[in-house]
């Protein structure tokens, strides 16, 4: 497997220099292409439009704010010249001075419509000739004819009929002016509103025309796209598909832009470099089946066997202790206070090798003897222990305070009734000497779906650095003639709770007395063997 792996190694190694050299865009690349393409259209679009935008905004302020406000100025100007001539010709009929008002209303008027006239046409010259001349003949008219009409009339003379034919006349030439200013307006208006019309058109017709532009390229766009980025790829995805349901000698297309060759190369590698490895893995599973099998003998010879020691291994133990005790009881006359001591040594040696086997025959039956997976109520299993340890509380006067209710987990009920039963034991057994030992259970539910279990006691603790050792077999803080035991008990507790798929710890924090904390799948929950990490220091 490892060769198959250099091999797969040196065959990439040797394939990513070809593939960096291949020309060819990248899907990046075509990406980059088409944005830098509809970027090209967008500007133009964008300068065109400018352009026709600006040409028919030219159109439409010459119309709206020139030549519209000074043709009403010029209208103004000429009423206000016919004015003149009506006050001019009404004074000399009726010799009434009010008729001169309209003369005199009308010079200023005329004074400021000019100026506004002349600031609205300035760059039209036929428009300024034309004001220059009704201005020049109004200026005559009124030197000629009304001025001297006028004066004549206010000193009480009469005035001739040339007089007043020459100021008719006079005026008709200003009419005649009039009009011929009129006819140029009409003619410019004209031909800005044709302007107008003729740019509004092409605005329209090229914006329509970059519409159907901009259609075509994203369609051509999206067809390129579709066959030089999506057909590749869509192969790619297909062959992945396959390879994943477990077709493995299909190769991997590589083919489109530059990256998606890579990547297809890259794949086909891993490809191969599985098959390489399913390959072994295979031959690898067969001698695991073999092995396999002949752990499970292994295992049964070692069950038979460590049944078959405990009972041939407490024979002699037992004899050894009868027989201690029958030479006690049948020389004891005759022996010194020495040898009755060695005797008793001897008894207590075997008994405690008897409790000793026991208790290893009970440690090596977890998981294997006692392996029921089924509801079970932890308050039967706490009440259970305690009823086995009704005799050692009585005289110990221990005080056990347990929760009302527990909860209902999935477990074998006699290894959890052994779990309570050693914790609870240790509490009562490791009590501060002539005193009454007081024990509380409590239980509650963390944020990962846990039951959380304490057992706490105000006994001699346990000192902050042997939080461990203690869970480890055989490992004990006192001697035997302190406390009674084989050092088993809680690493007992240990394999009990990771075997149903929690942890237990030793609370480091508490000041006196010593707490044991361990979890509890909730019934249903998956059970998380995790319970190699401890909690040293975890809140109570």
């Amino acid at each position: 497997m490892t060769q198959t792996t250099e091999e797969s190694g040196v065959t990439q190694a040797a394939r990513t220099p070809r593939s960096t050299e291949r020309g060819g865009l990248t899907v990046q690349g075509w990406c980059q292409l088409m944005a830098g393409v509809m970027t090209v259209l967008v500007v133009i679009a964008g300068a065109v439009g400018v352009v026709l935008f600006r040409a028919t905004q030219d159109a439409s302020d010459q119309l709206t704010d020139h030549l519209a406000p000074a043709r009403v100025s010029t209208a103004t100007l000429q009423a206000a010249l016919v004015d003149q001539e009506t006050g001019v010709r009404g004074y000399v009929i009726s010799r009434n001075t009010e008729f001169l008002q309209p003369y005199t209303q009308g010079l200023a008027t005329e004074r400021q419509t000019s100026a506004t006239i002349t600031r609205l046409v300035g760059n039209r010259p036929v428009l300024v000739h034309d004001l220059k001349a009704l201005e020049g003949a109004a200026a005559t008219w009124r030197r000629q004819y009304a001025e001297p009409i006028v004066a004549a009339t206010r000193a009480g003379r009469t005035v001739s009929p040339s007089a007043v034919d020459g100021s008719k006349n006079a005026f008709d030439h200003l009419r005649t002016l009039m009009n011929a200013q009129n006819a140029h307006f009409d003619s410019d208006t004209g031909q800005l509103r044709d302007r107008l019309n003729t740019d509004q058109t092409v605005r329209n017709a090229t914006f329509a025309a970059l519409l159907v532009l901009f259609l075509l390229t994203g369609i051509a766009l999206m067809l390129l796209a579709r066959r030089n980025v999506g057909r590749p790829l869509e192969s790619l995805r297909l062959s992945v598909r396959q390879v994943a349901g477990g077709d493995f000698s299909r190769p991997i297309p590589a083919d489109g832009p530059r990256d998606i060759r890579d990547l297809g190369e890259d794949v086909d590698s891993m490809r191969e470099t599985i098959v390489a490895a399913l390959t072994a893995a295979r031959e690898q599973q067969a001698v695991l089946s073999s092995q396999a099998i002949e752990l499970q003998r292994s295992n049964a010879e070692l069950e038979q066997f460590a049944y078959v020691a405990s009972h041939d291994l407490q024979e002699p133990l037992r004899k050894v202790a009868s027989f201690c005790q029958l030479i006690e009881k049948r020389y004891g006359d005759q022996l010194d206070e020495r040898g009755t001591q060695y005797i008793a040594f001897a008894v207590d040696g075997a008994k405690r090798m008897q409790v000793l086997i026991n208790d290893l025959l009970t440690f090596s039956r977890v998981g294997r003897h006692y392996d029921a997976r089924e509801p079970v109520d932890l308050g039967a299993t706490l009440g259970k222990a305690l009823a086995n340890l009704e005799a050692v509380a009585e005289e110990t006067r221990a005080d056990i305070e347990r929760p009302g209710d527990l909860p209902v987990l999935t477990g074998d009920p006699t290894l959890l009734t052994m779990l309570w039963q050693n914790l609870v034991g240790n509490a009562i057994k490791f009590r501060v000497p002539d005193s009454a030992p007081h024990v509380r259970i409590e239980c509650e539910r963390d944020e990962d779906g846990m039951w959380r279990l304490t057992v706490t006691d105000d006994g001699i603790g346990i000192p902050p650095e042997f939080a461990e050792k203690v869970f480890v077999i055989f490992q004990r803080l006192h001697t035997r003639d302190a406390y009674e035991g084989t050092g088993i008990g809680l690493a007992m507790c240990k394999k009990i709770v990771e075997h149903h798929g929690g942890r237990i710890w030793l609370d480091t924090t508490r000041d006196q007395g010593t707490r044991v904390c361990f979890t509890l799948p909730a019934q249903g929950a998956p059970a998380r063997h995790d319970a190699a990490r401890t909690m040293e220091g975890s809140p109570a």
